[in-house]
């Protein structure tokens, strides 16, 4: 099978999808890959080390489609790249479809094969793909909030940890997945005052088991989320539905209470957003203020890191793009149950439920 990478386009997108290692083992089960010029270098790799590898270097986007059965990315395609999808083709990416319409309806009038990096799911429920991205966006979420909390960034001149004296910040995360966990570790190691929400007891008892004592679980609802929003210099959104829209848990009303300069970091804003006053921010300007509170709601908060997140992201959607190519994709879904649940559209029918249910569309099995 032709396998194609093309350069990212959304803007501040530094990682590629797949590293010279990738490419050697894409070769070796008999496969040609294509990069396009370029693509790694956000990533710290060169055109030359994908050429030592074995991959073709191709000048242009435009070439890479027309000639790859598989393609390669790391995000949704662009409005520009719409052209550039034709029929039948695989395309394998974060799609994050139940966050646009847009996106959703463009994709399926391509009638390509889009098998979706964040809805993969393993036999024990895991998202294998998802996990990687979720940890580097949980710990960064606090990394960034804690500059963001500085005055000088229209903060409320507060350090994460306190010194002796003086307390710490009031960290707030709601959802206690990987997002959640992650970005507790962090901002429990810094010194913070951190409260966990989720939903599940059974979570919220093995997060209590394994946290640090400076770290509080409650149970999420109405009630607790109106007091904890409160009370946060700041707050995290680590809500996770797979394949579905992310529930807005956090009312404008909330927002509303919250402390003069307090900071939202809204890591759910790739599924929508669960705080109702988000809207999505690039890395180039990455905060806006509202009710007197700032926002980073930056969609692609992992290709801050790009070195680091390309590497990890290869790691785990390699298995899945290897037998993608050695199988195609049909026979590859019926034969992997993690596949088949990252099928999110078949030639122009939706085969992905949540996706189908928030934009109420025709929802088709896989065949």
């Amino acid at each position: 099978m032709i396998v194609g990478i093309p350069k990212e386009t959304k803007p501040d997108e530094y990682r590629v999808a797949l590293i010279p290692a990738g490419v050697e083992e894409m070769l070796r089960h008999g496969h040609t890959v294509l990069i396009e010029k370029g693509a790694g270098l956000g990533s710290g790799i060169s055109d030359q080390e994908y050429k030592k590898a074995g991959a073709k270097l191709i000048d242009e986007p435009k070439e890479i489609y027309d000639q790859s059965q598989l393609v390669m990315k790391v995000k949704e395609p662009l409005p520009e790249e719409y052209p550039f999808l034709r029929e039948d083709q695989i395309l394998f990416t974060f799609f994050h479809f139940a966050a646009s319409k847009e996106l959703t309806d463009a994709v399926t009038k391509t009638k390509i094969v889009a098998i979706a990096y964040e809805t993969i799911r393993d036999e024990h429920g895991q998202h294998p793909i998802l996990t990687p991205m979720s940890e580097v966006a949980g710990r960064m979420s606090i990394q960034e909030g804690a500059k963001y909390l500085e005055k000088p960034m229209l903060g409320r001149g507060i350090l994460l940890g306190g010194v002796p004296g003086v307390a710490p910040a009031e960290v707030v995360i709601i959802g206690g997945g990987i997002v959640g966990t992650n970005a507790a570790k962090v901002a429990a190691g810094l010194g913070a005052r951190v409260t966990i929400l989720d939903i599940s007891v059974n979570r919220l008892r093995y997060l209590d088991d394994i946290m640090p004592k400076n770290v509080v679980t409650l149970m999420s609802n109405t009630q607790n989320i109106r007091e904890k929003v409160t009370s946060a210099d700041l707050l995290i959104g680590a809500v996770l539905v797979e394949g579905a829209r992310a529930p807005r848990v956090v009312t404008k009303e909330m927002v509303q209470t919250m402390k003069s300069g307090a900071v939202i970091i809204d890591v759910a804003i790739d599924q929508g957003g669960c705080v109702e006053t988000s809207k999505p921010t690039t890395h180039s300007n990455p905060i806006y203020k509202e009710y007197d509170v700032i926002h980073y709601c930056v969609t692609n908060i992992p290709g801050a890191v790009a070195c680091t997140s390309t590497h990890a992201l290869t790691n785990v959607t390699l298995p899945y793009a290897l037998e993608i190519a050695d199988k195609g994709y049909g026979r590859a879904a019926r034969e992997n149950q993690a596949i088949l649940r990252g099928v999110n559209m078949v030639k122009g029918r939706l085969t992905n439920k949540a996706v189908a249910s928030a934009f109420d569309m025709t929802y088709s099995t896989f065949e």
